[in-house]
């Protein structure tokens, strides 16, 4: 199984053999402690789980506790499943950085930033509205929303001004460019959703093409 949960270090660069500079984003991946497998016949599906981030035990549930001595395994924060068809890990068992090497292509996935109240130009796109013909204080409005008398109401989902970020974002196909495992670090090419100190999920990309991110 290639999974791993991560905390966003932040972004830097390296250089590869031809000596270009490459932007890469630091994730400590790890180490993480699988939990719990699941089984079609018992739970219906097939997957792994995860616990990662030690933590002190006075801040988890008494049932998140219970559910981690069984494998006599530390408090641990954060738990996630991955999906796997064929699981070759048991419970107890320890995943680190050492899962990929460098070249494989991932998918990661975390909560993007919060961006508070935005307005149509930022949270959409839109266009706004012309500068001239005595316009002087609707060049960002979103315009009219209106539907005529047929059916004379708003749609549902019509793309309006509102609360931007903080939304689930998956960077697919990131190029894994260093592996360090004495200090549990994973270096991919390219930007990461979420700030620094951002819960990411990084796992195999399920759509790898030779043409993505380098």
């Amino acid at each position: 199984m290639k999974g791993l949960i991560g905390k966003k270090i932040g972004m830097t660069q390296i250089f590869d053999e031809s000596g270009a500079a490459l932007p890469v984003t630091l994730i400590e991946a790890g180490p993480c402690y699988v939990t719990q497998i699941r089984n079609p016949e018992r739970d219906g599906y097939s997957a792994v789980q995860l616990g990662f981030g030690e933590t002190d035990a006075k801040r988890l549930a008494s049932g998140r506790i219970g559910h981690l001595k069984r494998n006599d395994l530390p408090p641990l924060r954060y738990l996630r499943e991955f999906r796997v068809k064929n699981p070759e890990l048991k419970e107890g068992d320890q995943v680190t950085v050492e899962t990929f090497a460098i070249g494989d292509r991932v998918d990661v996935m975390g909560t993007s930033k919060g961006k508070g109240f935005a307005g149509g130009m930022k949270r959409h796109g839109f266009g706004g509205g012309p500068i001239t013909h005595g316009q002087s204080d609707r060049q960002r409005s979103p315009g009219s929303i209106g539907a005529t008398s047929t059916p004379g109401r708003v749609f549902k989902g019509t793309r309006m001004a509102g609360h931007m970020g903080v939304e689930r974002v998956t960077a697919q196909n990131l190029r894994v460019e260093m592996v360090d495992p004495e200090r549990n670090l994973l270096a991919v090419h390219g930007s990461v959703p979420g700030g620094k100190g951002g819960l990411v999920f990084i796992q195999e990309a399920r759509k790898q093409t030779a043409s993505g991110a380098k």
